[in-house]
């Protein structure tokens, strides 16, 4: 999707090269790119979307306040994707655009909110609010997501972790502090909600900051770092509004930062400490950062990645001057499985 300020940005659906669609890895593939299948237009700017699972829906916000659009991905008739309802929040005007997680364990839920004492849980067909979690503070929120279908983990700009259970709406525990840095930090979250082998609470919680520190944290005992480490990465020209962090969901310990310029760095985890010392990456794509327009001096800033979740060590990443790549490496030995 797109995020400029007009009112024309762009939603597609796009169909995947054949060669990500097979589980098991293939040569040569003759067609590398993605097909359009279907789109629509947003008459707001694009900062995040999420598809609900078990259905035909996608959520989406950004500026310029803090409410929700649903669309519906048409039928195999239509090639459109239509806008179908609007999530308002109370006081929503002047507040910023919302962070969004999805759900579909009772019903289709979205988990909203762009402070900490704003954050709620909507039934999105009914468009009723099931949920409201409880607050010690406005802080602004940088992330937040359902561990499960009681357990929610919010992430303030700050670093600060909190964890809510929907079944206890008064219930709001604050986890572990960040280390010490400067006023200005901006931090982001990475969990592994959804992990289907063992419990929420058990897997680890990544943050980035916008200088790139990297901490780890075990929910189960927040009051120490499970470790702590320094990303070698350049400072942020201009915010830290495109900060993502994400665990890999086939490769124990491993996962990707990206957000500081055209490139993607990937880490394994497994030998860090609490020593804050500087990480070496494992593999870091430079694509986005080689592809910038031609006779343009700003180079290409990468916005999101995310990984593909039945092929190990392929990552999928988007940029600023609107490119899309799929990509993986080339495993040495002894790391990341």
């Amino acid at each position: 999707a797109g995020y400029g300020q007009s009112d024309g940005n762009e939603i597609l659906q796009l169909i995947p090269p054949p060669t990500l669609l097979t589980k098991e890895t293939q040569g040569l593939c003759p067609e590398r790119d993605f097909k359009v299948e279907c789109g629509g237009f947003s008459e707001r700017p694009v900062y995040s979307l999420k598809y609900v699972p078990d259905t035909s829906l996608l959520v989406t916000s950004g500026p310029p306040n803090s409410s929700l659009q649903v669309w519906q991905v048409s039928a195999e008739d239509s090639d459109v994707i239509k806008s179908v309802s609007t999530l308002a929040t109370e006081n929503c005007t002047g507040q910023s655009w919302a962070k969004i997680d999805t759900i579909s364990a009772r019903a289709p839920w979205v988990l909203h909110g762009s402070r900490l004492d704003r954050v709620q849980i909507t039934e999105v067909e009914s468009r009723k609010s099931v949920y409201t979690a409880a607050s010690r503070g406005s802080e602004e929120l940088s992330g937040l997501a359902f561990l499960d279908c009681n357990t929610l983990l919010l992430c303030c700009a700050t670093g600060r972790l909190c964890l809510a259970d929907v079944r206890q709406p008064q219930s709001l525990v604050e986890a572990t502090p960040v280390p010490p840095a400067p006023c200005s930090e901006h931090w982001c979250l990475g969990s592994r909600h959804g992990a289907q082998t063992s419990e929420p609470s058990s897997q680890p919680v990544a943050r980035l900051s916008s200088r790139g520190l990297l901490t780890l944290t075990d929910l189960r005992k927040t009051s120490e770092f499970l470790a702590l480490a320094k990303a070698r990465v350049p400072s942020p020209g201009s915010g830290a509004e495109f900060l993502c962090v994400s665990w890999a969901p086939a490769l124990e310990g491993c996962l990707a930062i990206s957000g500081f310029d055209g490139t993607v760095h990937v880490y394994d985890t497994q030998s860090w400490d609490s020593s804050g010392r500087e990480a070496e990456p494992i593999f870091v794509h430079k694509g986005h950062a080689f592809g910038g327009a031609a006779g343009s001096e700003e180079l290409p800033l990468v916005t999101v990645h995310t990984w593909h979740l039945q092929k190990p060590r392929t990552l999928l990443s988007a940029a600023n001057d609107g490119s899309l790549h799929v990509w993986d490496w080339v495993q040495p030995c002894g790391k990341c499985g």
